[in-house]
């Protein structure tokens, strides 16, 4: 098959659920091109980006100049350049499309497909990227069944921003619809989505990648507890940092370190947290880490938290890969009560489920952990073998060219189950 996926950035450190099907695609023996806006603003690269030659087969759109006059300039000039595509650029123009035309948007959009050739599928990841695929599609600079993925802010934030009716026209003319989890898709079946055409297909790990160990003490006695996430508001750090901090209050006598790994907004007001509670030292933001440098230190790691809430704007997590790596390396699992995470963490077997922005049911699991050792062994166990019978990205990457080959040869059939051993997801297949 020929596929194209279409995506905000790439390649994007964050986004390794993007990298992985691309990947499986590939060594599957399908082509994949990849149409982006821009690449992510990190030096740090994945391993497979370079491996597999990704760069050669993503294509950007030009970057927008934000004087409407230079952007005016830019675009007479791409229109010259690709005059023999001169229809599929008079129609970008079209002011039906309102302010992605008037703005000239759309029609950078168009130009790196100008020279593209029609696809099997086209893949657009997040709902908002599948609103353009549609309308892409429709003024003829991409040919191919439409198949949008909902992931998390776009079936929240997005929604609450633009509306309910933001994906109306997505809903009536997208081919098939993916979501990563049933908390989204029944969010998107309310709010129009036909139930016959959006099923759940979670995103995976590479379960090999990340190896079970058990958990234990060094001969130091330090406790190392670690969060991986953005440092934006839905992921919750802030509690996380308050609850350890209550922890580390609590236990003068054990050595305690608490590790942040990733970069954000918030990165100045957190840090600025940390000093206010006195935890310069015990509590460390650590930046963005590439892959194998987060592996690194969940090996080296006892405790994971990922304390997600519902941010003001409405953002909600699905259940995060970040969350899988850890429970597939062992790590016992402090999660909170929020989006679509209860389908993956069961409270009290392959981890824990707290309120959100909960602070003392927080650092009360952390405590139940500490004063619980033996206890970790048989959670990790029970987390790893969550992750590898529902989220194994080898699995997933089998089930989603299936879903691809259903979607050509009829994408208003009803899709039976895929996998019959993945009994637990045969409930979101028609």
């Amino acid at each position: 098959m020929k596929i194209a996926f279409i995506v905000e950035k790439f390649p994007a450190l964050t986004e390794t659920f993007v990298l992985n099907q691309v990947v499986g695609l590939i060594t599957r023996g399908h082509q994949v091109d990849i149409y982006a806006r821009q690449t992510d603003d990190t030096p740090k690269i994945h391993p497979d980006v370079l491996r597999y030659n990704l760069l050669e087969h993503t294509y950007y759109a030009p970057s927008v100049p934000k004087n409407y006059v230079w952007r005016l300039l830019k675009a007479i000039k791409l229109a010259l350049q690709f005059r023999s595509s001169y229809k599929i650029i008079l129609r970008s123009l079209n002011l039906k499309y309102g302010r992605r035309a008037a703005s000239l948007r759309l029609f950078y959009l168009v130009i790196p497909l100008l020279t593209s050739q029609a696809y099997d599928i086209i893949h657009c990841q997040f709902g908002m990227f599948g609103i353009e695929g549609v309308i892409l599609r429709e003024i003829g600079a991409i040919q191919g069944k439409l198949i949008t993925s909902f992931r998390g802010y776009d079936i929240s934030w997005y929604v609450q921003e633009y509306g309910d009716s933001v994906y109306e026209k997505l809903f009536r003319e997208g081919d098939f619809f993916l979501s990563n989890c049933q908390f989204f898709r029944n969010r998107a079946v309310k709010l129009g989505c036909d139930e016959n055409k959006i099923i759940v297909h979670g995103s995976g790990i590479d379960c090999s990648r990340f190896a079970f160990q058990p958990r234990n003490i060094n001969d130091n006695n330090k406790i190392k507890i670690v969060t991986v996430g953005r440092l934006i508001e839905k992921k919750g750090i802030e509690y996380g940092i308050r609850a350890v901090a209550k922890v580390i209050d609590k236990y003068s006598n054990i050595d305690i370190e608490y590790n942040i790994i990733g970069a954000g907004c918030l990165q100045e007001s957190l840090q600025q947290l940390i000093v206010s509670l006195n935890m310069n030292g015990k509590i460390n933001l650590l930046g963005q880490k590439n892959q194998q440098e987060i592996i690194e230190i969940l090996n080296n790691s006892h405790i994971f938290i990922a304390p997600s809430v519902t941010a003001k704007d409405g953002n909600q997590d699905a259940p995060v890969n970040t969350l899988k790596e850890a429970m597939a390396m062992g790590l016992p699992v402090i999660a909170t009560l929020h989006g679509g995470i209860p389908e993956l963490v069961q409270d009290g077997i392959s981890g824990f489920l707290v309120p959100e922005r909960d602070v003392d049911a927080i650092a009360e699991k952390i405590m139940y952990l500490i004063e619980h050792q033996d206890a970790w062994l048989k959670i990790g166990k029970a987390a790893r073998s969550c992750v590898e019978e529902h989220y194994e990205i080898n699995k997933l990457n089998d089930e989603l060219v299936e879903i691809y080959q259903r979607v050509l040869v009829d994408s208003r059939i009803l899709i039976p189950p895929l996998i019959k051993a993945r009994g637990d997801l045969n409930q979101h297949f028609i």
